[in-house]
């Protein structure tokens, strides 16, 4: 159960030990490591301990500069934050950075690497009318990489839905919410209606926006596609089923909450952004097997049709969009397209 969060900041001194902890107990695998390294050929025990040290001293420094913001919130005067505008811009630059460490860590201890596909289309990215991104999900490390590009490459002020799981990461949890994201689970949609919070999300974007949405709800793996094939037979649809398993690189999108965004927000500009290259890592043992990564993350996007407006049109467009997903990772994994 997740507490509330009240309790969560309540908790952060007690996470911050937790990290110290954690950040000591990598530097001794980290050392041990090292002198296994000359006999090792690809150092992966030196390279994972390096990283997760990496990611603590990111986190630890993070929560401090949060605090500070957060200080500069409340307290009245010439460093202070008292303009919205000023407090979500200083909350965008720190998560900005954090990202980019961790990344730039992953680059140099993992392999970790990303690459814009050529044939990338970022025409509604770049320009500043909010905007609506659908993203494949599936692979390390790729709802961080996305969401850095957006802040970085694009300069987009993102807000990102995703599992409130996620927000027993420290800093995840207070930097997010700060930036109003959305945290959906079973829990919380017990309550309330997702689609109504995420149409109420959209319905709050402005210019220079971007909400980051997954349509799929989780990574791609070969399991979750057969039980989501088996779910849509069970709820008794099965066109959806018979087009989900021509689809094998993806799972079948949830639709309610694209269209819920789409509803809340006339004009909604839709990129649709497919990845490959780290997406058949799909367990713990995939990436112990290919460290150090030497395949990059590969992503295109490309803006889509505008939406329609009937129901049984939407489902075909939204279908239609992800089956080019499907067909364009296909094709990277045949070695038809690089990038």
């Amino acid at each position: 159960m997740l507490p509330s969060r009240p309790v969560r900041r309540c908790l952060l001194p007690l996470d911050a030990l937790v990290l110290v902890a954690l950040a000591l107990v990598c530097l001794v695998v980290a050392l041990i490591g090292a002198v296994l390294a000359p006999f090792t050929s690809r150092r992966r025990i030196l390279r994972l301990a390096a990283w997760a040290l990496s990611y603590c001293l990111v986190e630890l420094a993070s929560l401090a500069a949060a605090g500070l913001l957060w200080v500069r919130r409340v307290v009245p005067g010439r460093l202070g934050l008292r303009a919205d505008a000023e407090w979500r811009a200083a909350n965008q630059a720190l998560l900005a950075w954090a990202l980019g460490r961790v990344l730039a860590a992953g680059r140099r201890w993992l392999g970790f690497h990303v690459v814009v596909a050529d044939t990338s289309d970022a025409t509604a990215l770049g320009r500043d009318e909010p905007v609506l991104v659908l993203a494949r999900h599936g692979g390390p490390g790729d709802s961080f990489a996305l969401a850095h590009l957006l802040l970085t490459r694009y300069h987009r002020r993102v807000r990102i839905v995703l599992k409130d799981v996620l927000q027993f990461d420290p800093l995840i949890d207070l930097l997010l919410n700060r930036l109003g994201s959305c945290f959906l689970g079973p829990s919380r949609g017990a309550r309330e209606d997702p689609t109504g919070r995420l149409g109420a999300l959209a319905g709050d974007l402005g210019p220079g926006d971007a909400l980051l949405l997954f349509p799929e709800g989780a990574n791609w793996t070969p399991l979750r596609r057969t039980r989501a094939i088996g779910r849509l037979r069970r709820e008794r649809k099965p066109d959806a089923a018979r087009v989900a398993t021509l689809m094998t690189n993806v799972l079948p999108p949830r639709p309610a909450g694209v269209f819920a965004c789409v509803d809340a927000h006339s004009g909604l500009d839709v990129v649709v952004v497919a990845h490959a290259g780290l997406d058949r890592l799909v367990g713990v043992r995939d990436v112990w097997d290919r460290l150090p990564l030497r395949t990059p993350m590969t992503v295109r996007a490309w803006p889509t049709a505008p939406v329609p407006p009937g129901e049984d049109e939407r489902l075909a467009w939204l279908t239609l969009e992800w089956a080019v997903v499907d067909e364009w990772v296909d094709a990277f994994h045949a070695g038809v397209i690089t990038r």
